[in-house]
C-alpha cells in the first residue's frame, strides 16, 4: 500500500482539473509560488501549441493546508482552464450542451492516441468523450501534487531535476554523464533544456522541419534526483522495487514509450564488467553516513536489486512524436467505416520539454512515497527524527572504520 496516493480528475477543455494527494505528513510548510514555478515550466517549451498561450495555470489549495501548513488530511488542488470559456456548449456536464453545431461528434480516430481504444472500451460514439481526459493537459494536475511531494523531498535535502536529451535525430553527444548541478542551473528561458546551448537551434531546426512536414517530433530527456538517501525500496517483492516503481510512474505519461535507470538501454549491449560500479574504499575525510564507500561510476542509476544505494537517482525517458497530425495518417470513420483522415485536435509539435517536468513531478511523487514508508510518520518532525536516527546509525556503524 501506498504511503502517498494521488487521483486527479477532470478534461482537457472542462472547467478544471482536481487533484487530490492523500498521505503527506502534517506540519509541512507549503510554499504556492515553488508549485506555481513548476506549472509555468511545464508550459514551456520550443514546440508548444496555442493551448499554451491561453493557459496560465495556477494550483488553488482547497483542502488539506492550513495557515500555509499541511494538517495530515488529503490535500486537495484546483486548476482552473481558462479555455473552458469557448467550450462550454460542447463541454457541458448537462444536456443542454449537447449538439454544439461548432463542434460536431470525433468519431475519426488518430492512430496512436487513446482515441480508438478508448472507444473500444468504453462503447462511446463520440470520440471527445475519450480524448478530452485520456489529453496531456491531465499533467497539470500532476506536477501540482508533484510540486508538494518536492518540498517534502526538500526536508531530507533531496533535490530532482531534469534535462532534455535529444529532439528527434538530434541527441546530446559525448558519453560523460550530465551532472545535477549542470542541469539545475538551466536558465528559465532556455527553449528546450538542452544542457548544451550550441545543440539547442539543430533541435528546433528538427521542430520547424516537422511542423512545416505538418508532422510532430519526439525526444529524449533525462531526471536527476540528488541526496536520495539509501534504503528506498525493497528487493523483497515485485512491487516494492523502486525502479520497477519508477519505471511505471514515467510510463504513465501520455506518450513516453520507454524508460531508462542509468545506462538504460546500453546494459544489453556490453559486458558487465563495463555496466556495473565497482565498491572502493571511501576515506574517512570523504565518507559520509549515506555514501559510507565510494563509487567510481554510476551506472546503475542509483538504483541496485530495486533499493537506492546514495547515489544520484536516474531515470530517462523516451516520448514518441504527439499522436495529431496537421497531415493526418489515414483512419476509418467509426460511424461509417469508410475510410478518413484522422482528427485533428489542437496540439503540439513537440512537447518534450514539457514531458521532462511532468516526469520530475512523477519522480518526486515516487521518491516521497519511498521516504514516507522507510522513515514513516504522522508529522514532518516526526519523520525527520527517524530519518536522522537512520544517519546516525550509519554513521556509526562505518566511524572510525581504517
Amino acid at each position: 500500500m501506498n504511503m502517498l496516493r494521488f487521483l486527479t480528475a477532470g478534461e482537457s477543455h472542462g472547467p478544471a482539473l482536481v487533484a487530490i494527494l492523500e498521505g503527506l505528513p502534517s506540519g509541512l510548510a507549503v510554499d504556492l509560488e515553488h508549485i506555481r514555478s513548476d506549472l509555468r515550466r511545464r508550459q514551456q517549451g520550443y514546440g508548444r501549441g496555442r493551448r499554451m498561450a491561453i493557459e496560465s495555470d495556477r494550483a488553488e489549495i482547497l483542502s488539506g493546508v492550513r495557515h500555509g501548513r499541511t494538517t495530515g488530511a488529503p490535500v486537495a488542488l484546483l486548476i482552473h482552464n481558462k479555455d473552458w470559456s469557448h467550450w462550454q456548449a460542447t463541454m457541458s456536464g448537462s444536456q443542454a450542451g449537447e449538439g454544439n453545431p461548432e463542434r460536431p461528434p470525433v468519431t475519426r480516430p488518430r492512430p496512436g492516441h487513446a482515441d480508438l481504444a478508448g472507444a473500444l472500451k468504453y462503447g462511446h460514439r463520440d470520440l471527445r468523450d475519450v480524448l478530452e481526459r485520456a489529453s496531456a493537459r491531465e499533467t497539470a494536475a500532476r506536477v501540482a501534487v508533484g510540486a508538494l511531494a518536492r518540498q517534502l523531498l526538500a526536508g531530507i535535502a533531496a533535490e530532482v531535476t531534469s534535462h532534455v536529451v535529444g529532439i528527434g535525430s538530434v541527441v546530446l553527444e559525448g558519453g560523460d554523464e550530465v551532472s545535477f548541478d549542470r542541469a539545475r542551473n538551466l536558465p528559465e528561458d532556455s527553449p528546450l533544456r538542452c544542457v548544451d546551448a550550441a545543440v539547442e537551434p539543430a533541435m528546433m531546426a528538427e521542430i520547424d522541419r516537422a511542423r512545416a512536414a505538418g508532422d510532430t517530433v519526439g525526444g529524449v530527456f533525462e531526471v536527476i534526483a540528488r541526496g536520495v538517501p539509501p534504503g528506498l525500496g525493497s528487493y523483497s517483492q515485485w512491487d516494492r522495487r523502486l525502479d520497477g516503481r519508477l519505471a511505471q510512474a514515467i510510463m504513465s505519461i501520455p506518450a513516453i514509450k520507454g524508460v531508462g535507470l542509468g545506462m538504460g538501454d546500453r546494459v544489453g549491449t556490453t559486458w558487465g564488467s563495463a555496466v556495473h560500479d565497482a565498491i572502493l574504499p571511501s576515506p574517512i575525510e570523504t565518507r559520509s553516513a549515506t555514501q559510507p564507500v565510494a563509487r567510481g561510476t554510476n551506472r546503475a542509476g542509483g538504483i541496485e536489486g530495486g533499493v537506492t544505494n546514495g547515489q544520484d537517482v536516474r531515470v530517462t525517458g523516451y516520448m514518441k512524436p504527439i499522436a495529431t497530425l496537421m497531415k493526418p495518417l489515414a483512419s476509418v470513420d467509426l460511424d461509417t467505416l469508410e475510410p478518413a483522415p484522422a482528427a485533428i485536435e489542437r496540439s503540439d509539435v513537440c512537447a518534450v520539454p514539457a514531458a521532462a517536468v511532468v516526469a520530475e513531478a512523477m519522480v518526486c511523487l515516487v521518491l516521497a512515497d519511498a521516504v514516507a514508508e522507510k522513515f514513516g510518520g504522522d508529522s514532518v518532525q516526526e519523520l525527520s527524527r527517524n530519518y536522522q536516527a537512520f544517519r546516525q546509525e550509519l554513521a556509526q556503524r562505518f566511524a572510525n572504520r581504517p
